[in-house]
């Protein structure tokens, strides 16, 4: 979560032991015929080709929600208030906990309503997953899910390259940030936030602020996929320390997978995926990582259920 290298076991249970010599002989006597249809198979799903149940999902909860903001205010019925940065919803009040910690250290004051909005924020997404409120609830997300796919194709067609970043600068950003609000005074990142901008444009109207969300989306196309998410947004960082906590969670079970890697290939944030590479898993079971956006990406493109939400051991439908 905080840039590290995702670590590598040298321990193995010995049920995930057995698993790995199996599924290597497996490996061994597949056909030149079997490996080629494995081959034709990720090809297709990095071309898009593949179930998108869970991002229809997501895309219409993000939607939906945004809608309710939209027309409370437009209609003036007063039950959603504010954006998804600060808000009250049927008189309860909500605030994105890194954005309240911008208010607090920029002005030196603890606000009531900033810590009953937080804290109502933190029980919401322990229970839902933390960093869910990335895939499932940002407007912004939405827009790269968009600009994510023109930049798969292009590189596709091989007009541009991939350019990442080493995830922990993600991890400076959210210092940066935070001094900056210290000792400027001015919760600078609430001002550049692109959740923030959409969020307003689309209650209040567009203003020339949505220039810098444009900007970002072109980084995204032409240069770094998912770069905002990825490496710079401090509240995925605070929502993955919150997720830790969370009992929902999507887990890998080692026994069906074929490591077809078709799950790598469409996850937001592969590095929690680390476990499922051949000969990685020290467990039969293994929880993702809470920097997981759980999108339920990889459970669409998963052939044998081997990712799968769950609760606490407890499966979920697919």
């Amino acid at each position: 979560m905080f840039g590290k290298e995702p670590k590598k076991y040298k321990r193995l249970t010995e049920q995930a032991q057995a698993i790995h010599l199996v599924k290597k002989e497996q490996i061994r006597r597949l056909t030149p015929e079997e490996i080629a249809e494995f081959k034709q198979e990720l090809k297709e799903i990095k071309q898009g080709v593949h179930s998108n149940k869970w991002r229809n999902r997501r895309w219409m909860t993000i939607i939906i929600v945004n809608l309710f903001f939209t027309l409370s205010f437009w209609i003036d019925i007063q039950l959603f208030e504010g954006s998804m940065i600060a808000s009250r919803v049927f008189g309860f009040h909500m605030a994105d906990i890194y954005s309240a910690l911008q208010v607090v250290l920029a002005y030196k004051i603890v606000f009531i309503n900033l810590i009953i909005g937080t804290v109502t924020v933190v029980i919401i997404w322990v229970l839902l997953g933390g960093r869910a409120f990335c895939s499932w609830i940002c407007p912004y997300h939405l827009l790269a899910d968009l600009a994510e796919k023109i930049h798969l194709k292009l590189v596709a067609k091989k007009w541009i390259k991939d350019h990442p970043f080493h995830r922990g600068v993600r991890g400076i950003f959210w210092i940066v940030f935070a001094l900056l609000a210290f000792i400027l005074g001015y919760a600078l990142f609430n001002s550049l936030n692109p959740v923030g901008i959409v969020s307003r444009a689309l209650i209040y109207g567009p203003s020339l602020a949505l220039l810098w969300v444009f900007l970002l989306l072109l980084v995204e196309i032409f240069y770094s996929r998912r770069a905002w998410c990825r490496y710079v947004c401090p509240m995925g960082l605070t929502y993955g320390m919150v997720g830790a906590l969370s009992p929902l969670q999507i887990s890998y079970h080692l026994s069906g997978c074929h490591h077809e890697a078709a799950c790598n290939a469409v996850c937001e944030v592969p590095h929690v995926l680390e476990c499922v590479k051949k000969g990685r898993a020290d467990q039969v079971k293994i929880d993702i990582g809470t920097d997981c956006t759980l999108c339920g990406a990889c459970i669409d493109v998963c052939p044998t259920q081997s990712l799968r939400f769950e609760i606490k051991g407890l499966s979920l439908i697919n």
